[in-house]
């Protein structure tokens, strides 16, 4: 029993360690975005918005990579952030909040409420135009602004909504993957690479396997099998992921349970990789991607672009409406529970930070269009958006904690 006290304290110090460092990176990543459009709009700054622009080259041997620093940050520097997801990912499948079937329905239900009603809406507005590819667009949720927006309501929010926003992060993330994986390759698809990216995977799996705990040996491998899956023609940020999925849990006595101890090599590379990614990678890629001009293409005389009230609906009311529908019938249908000390018009107002979409959403505008006023088009309705869900969110959620013996339940 005291073993089991010891370990549910140490999880609920892991999840207030998640939720400071997210709400510290998501202030971070909100002044780096503001940075980027005033370097894009702003001639005495326009210097910053096209250096991410500049080649820059490496060469190893024979070989060489050549790409604009943008695209170092977007291929290179998030398969990192991927990597890091990806470990949250398994440490929660292992033994956190979606470790179990009952504990994962209503996360993994939620999940999915926000990622179909924001792609339909999206659809309703774009099928049939140039712009009908983005609609993974608003499926996406930036988790560091989402925790670090419901971080601000201090202990006026239930621990339960927290829990459930970092388990709904963490399966959207994993949806979020799979799209882009399936539906946004890079460029063609070359299968040579892919098998020897198999491979590469399979000595993962052995080493894992073996009992190897060496971490030059998982870089190495790791880094064969970004440069496998980036010449394959899959995105090479899906290398982070699969790489986290071989990354040993279990500590060197085999107690997968014990991994918030300095002896599992997973708590160990999460831990390291986790200020890094909120501090260095995320704000990086909000300076180089988040540069919106705002000028005539976007916001002239003609037609919007249907992917601005795509993105805007999607986000804003698809989002909190897929979670909340889900969500609900999960509920109603036995398969799970709605966190303790919880309401129902709190878990809208919490669907309502689903619609922070950001860092993926840009991501994913990125990938999904080639014309220069689709990708511009598509992340102002993102930025614009994002903000607009963290306000009403915020404001919801405060008005669902302020006097408790007023909710209709």
């Amino acid at each position: 029993m005291m073993q089991r006290n010891i370990y549910v304290l140490r999880r609920r110090v892991v999840l207030e360690r998640i939720l400071r460092s997210d709400m510290t990176g998501g202030v971070l990543l909100l002044v780096c975005a503001l940075i980027a459009v005033l370097a894009a709009n702003v001639p005495a700054l326009g210097g910053l918005h096209e250096f991410w622009s500049k080649d820059l080259g490496i060469s190893f041997g024979g070989s060489s990579l050549n790409m604009p620093l943008r695209g170092w940050i977007d291929d290179v520097l998030m398969a990192v952030f991927f990597f890091s997801v990806g470990l949250e990912i398994k440490r929660e499948l292992l033994v956190g909040e979606l470790s179990t079937m009952k504990k994962a329905m209503l996360p993994m239900f939620a999940a999915l409420g926000g990622m179909i009603f924001p792609a339909v809406i999206y659809m309703l507005f774009n099928n049939g135009t140039p712009s009908a590819s983005g609609w993974g667009i608003p499926m996406a949720t930036d988790i560091a602004f989402a925790i670090g927006v419901l971080s601000l309501l201090g202990k006026r929010c239930p621990m339960g909504l927290k829990v459930l926003l970092v388990a709904l992060a963490v399966v959207d993330d994993i949806g979020a993957i799979v799209v882009l994986a399936i539906f946004y390759p890079s460029h063609d698809i070359h299968f040579i690479q892919l098998v020897y990216a198999m491979v590469t995977v399979l000595l993962l799996v052995g080493i894992n396997k073996a009992g190897f705990r060496s971490v030059p040996l998982y870089l190495a491998l790791g880094i064969a099998l970004f440069v496998f899956v980036f010449k394959s023609g899959v995105h090479a940020t899906v290398a982070g992921v699969v790489l986290a999925m071989a990354i040993p849990a279990r500590t060197s006595k085999g107690d997968v349970r014990a991994f918030t101890g300095p002896d599992s090599l997973l708590c160990r590379m999460e831990a390291f990789l986790n200020p890094w990614v909120h501090y260095l990678i995320m704000p990086l890629f909000a300076l180089a991607n988040a540069g919106v001009v705002i000028d005539s293409t976007v916001l002239g005389h003609g037609p919007v672009p249907a992917v601005i009230p795509g993105v805007f609906f999607g986000l804003l009311l698809g989002k909190p409406l897929g979670i909340f529908a889900f969500s609900f019938l999960a509920v109603k249908l036995g398969l799970a529970s709605r966190p303790e000390g919880t309401t129902w018009r709190q878990v809208l107002a919490l669907g309502m930070l689903g619609g922070i979409g950001f860092t993926m959403s840009i991501f994913i505008d990125n990938l999904a269009f080639t014309d220069p006023v689709l990708v511009n088009a598509g992340k102002l309705a993102v930025l614009a958006t994002s903000f607009l869900a963290a306000c009403a969110g915020l404001a919801a959620l405060y008005m669902t904690t302020t006097n408790k013996k007023r909710l209709i339940k």
